[in-house]
């Protein structure tokens, strides 16, 4: 009698801006160059959908397009995101013969309600639930991960759940955890937050990560998650989880979208970033421009504290601008071709970004965030060639496959 084969998943899970789309994106291009047949399933919060555009300009998604699954505007641990991510599997499944599916899911997302999921599935058998924690956080935040037990324990004193408490409950569900960040601090200090972590979850081990470099192969070796060892856990925690499974954006996030065609004044949104942003902002994404560095289409990239800018491309307009583009008149005119679709006044240039933060500040930082884009006048400067003041690091790191 030949038993069904029940594809392995492995869902990458962890707090917002943990490094989940780096390792993705890695993990999908060596199932391209290791021609191992692999579906992906992504998760955003916001209605942008950033992360999905990311793992998108991945090689072997830009070539079959049909691989990937977005699923945004919801938290996958949801009512409503469960309910997407079966629509999901099932196209995939019926579409494609992975040998495994990899699931990203939104920072904010709660592992319970996803292996619950997946305990009696007929189809798929979830065989890895990595926890990926940003160790710059834990050290800045949590003193190394010293404090975080008795915050915890604060919260169910008081009756109350926040970040603390999904970052713990993360930590406790997970069949793995990756530490990422470990290059940025110090050396001796990461056996410290290891050791932290593994007081609250001593079954599991835990590894460093650095710039998502993770061999697919181990995780074709992974053995079916352990129901067991979670069961009481899930008891204890189904009541709490099902008052919050109808909420979209739990723990008091808030997600704003920001959509301009404008560029930022380099000068003023490096002030407003210094003066404004907080651990309250948990995350912003997206893709943007500088009136500096108008030809590159650019990644906005911050976790708490920490902000990155990367190069993901180049715009349209700012090719066809380039007397130096080395192109030909044809290649120029279907460019033109192209620009002439975009409504924007600045050619196909634009800023996309999602704000997510507590609820009580989100809308600080969104607002100021909106003042750095160039006003009128400002604009009418940067037309006639005026060199803008920009203090970011001049050497960006272009984002590569």
């Amino acid at each position: 009698m030949n038993v069904l084969r029940r594809v392995p998943v492995v869902i990458l899970n962890g707090f917002l801006g943990s490094g989940k789309t780096t390792l993705f994106r890695n993990l999908l291009s060596q199932s391209k160059t290791k021609n191992i047949p692999v579906c992906a399933i992504v998760n955003d919060m916001s209605e942008l959908d950033v992360d999905g555009e990311l793992l998108g300009t991945t090689d072997v998604v830009e070539e079959d397009r049909s691989i990937l699954e977005s699923i945004h505007s919801c938290v996958l641990s949801s009512k409503k995101g469960i309910k997407e991510l079966d629509k999901s599997l099932k196209k995939l499944l019926s579409n494609q013969n992975p040998e495994l599916i990899i699931i990203e899911t939104s920072g904010s997302c709660h592992p319970m309600p996803l292996i619950n999921y997946f305990e009696n599935h007929l189809q798929v058998q979830l065989t890895g639930v990595f926890a990926l924690v940003d160790s710059l956080m834990l050290a800045h935040d949590y003193n190394y991960g010293e404090s975080l037990v008795s915050k915890m324990q604060n919260n169910l004193v008081h009756n109350r759940r926040n970040m603390v408490n999904l970052l713990v409950e993360q930590i406790l569900f997970c069949s793995h955890l990756l530490l990422t960040k470990a290059d940025r601090i110090e050396e001796d200090r990461l056996p410290h937050i290891a050791s932290y972590i593994q007081k609250i979850n001593p079954f599991i081990s835990t590894h460093s990560v650095h710039f998502g470099k993770l061999q697919i192969e181990a995780l074709l070796e992974l053995q079916e998650y352990d129901y067991f060892r979670v069961a009481q856990l899930v008891e204890e925690l189904q009541p709490v989880l099902m008052a919050e499974e109808e909420n979209d954006r739990p723990y008091d996030l808030a997600t704003r979208v920001i959509k301009d065609d404008r560029p930022f004044h380099p000068q003023r949104l490096w002030e407003i970033c210094h003066q404004y942003l907080d651990k309250r902002i948990y995350r912003s994404k997206g893709f943007f421009w500088l009136a500096s560095r108008d030809k590159h289409s650019l990644l906005w990239n911050q976790a708490a504290g920490s902000i990155s800018l990367e190069i993901i491309g180049s715009w349209i307009s700012g090719i066809i601008e380039d007397e130096h583009n080395g192109l030909s008149e044809m290649e120029i005119k279907l460019l033109e071709e192209r620009l002439s679709r975009e409504s924007g006044r600045f050619g196909d240039r634009h800023c996309d970004l999602t704000v997510i933060g507590d609820k009580t500040q989100v809308d600080r930082f969104t607002n100021a965030l909106k003042s750095c884009f160039l006003t009128n006048e400002e604009i009418e400067l940067w037309k006639n060639g005026y060199e803008f003041n920009d203090p970011w690091p001049k050497n960006l790191v272009k984002m590569v496959n």
